[in-house]
C-alpha cells in the first residue's frame, strides 16, 4: 500500500511540473530544435565520400611532426617578406597549452559544477589569445634557436639579420 501511494504521489508531481510555464527562452530553444530537425529531415547530411579535406589535415599532422627543415619570414608593410631565419618544424602560436587550460569542479552542492582556469607546468597562466609565435631557428651549427615573434616585436637569444638598426 505504501508503494502505490508513493507511486502515485510521484506521478502527480511530474504530471505538476509540466504544468509549470516555460520561459521565453525555453520556448525558443525548443522552436530551435525543431526548426532543425525540420531541416535535417528535408535536407540531410552532405554526401562527403571522398574526405578529401580530412586526409589533408591528418597529412598536416605528420609533417609537422618530422624535424624538418624550413625558412621563416616576416612580411613588411609592403608584403615584401625578410627573411627572419633558417628554421626547424613549423612556428607554434604562443598561446598552444601543453595542459588543459581549464580544470573541471564539481560543487559541494548537488550538480552544481565550473571550471577554473589551470596553471601551465611552469605555474604560469597562459592568456586566452596571444599574438605572438615560437619560431625554432637553426643556429650556425643547426641546434635550435628559440624566437619568438611578434607583430610588433621579435625577441632572439641571438643577433639576427636585419635590413638596419633601429635607433629610437
Amino acid at each position: 500500500m505504501k508503494s502505490l501511494l508513493t507511486a502515485l504521489f510521484l506521478t502527480l508531481t511530474l504530471i505538476a511540473c509540466d504544468d509549470v510555464p516555460n520561459t521565453a527562452d525555453q520556448q525558443m530553444a525548443k522552436q530551435q530544435e525543431q526548426v532543425a530537425e525540420q531541416a535535417n529531415a528535408q535536407v540531410g547530411m552532405p554526401g562527403v565520400t571522398n574526405f578529401t579535406e580530412k586526409k589533408i589535415v591528418r597529412e598536416l599532422y605528420e609533417l609537422r611532426d618530422k624535424n624538418i627543415s624550413t625558412f621563416s619570414y616576416i612580411p613588411d608593410l609592403q608584403g615584401r617578406l625578410w627573411h627572419l631565419c633558417d628554421s626547424i618544424g613549423y612556428g607554434l602560436p604562443y598561446g598552444v597549452q601543453f595542459t588543459n587550460p581549464e580544470v573541471h569542479h564539481e560543487g559541494s552542492t548537488a550538480g552544481y559544477s565550473y571550471n577554473i582556469p589551470q596553471p601551465e607546468p611552469n605555474g604560469l597562466f597562459m592568456p586566452p589569445t596571444a599574438d605572438g609565435t615560437w619560431v625554432i631557428c637553426a643556429g650556425p651549427k643547426g641546434e635550435p634557436r628559440p624566437v619568438y615573434v611578434e607583430p610588433r616585436v621579435i625577441v632572439s637569444p641571438f643577433k639576427l639579420n636585419a635590413a638596419g638598426e633601429y635607433m629610437p
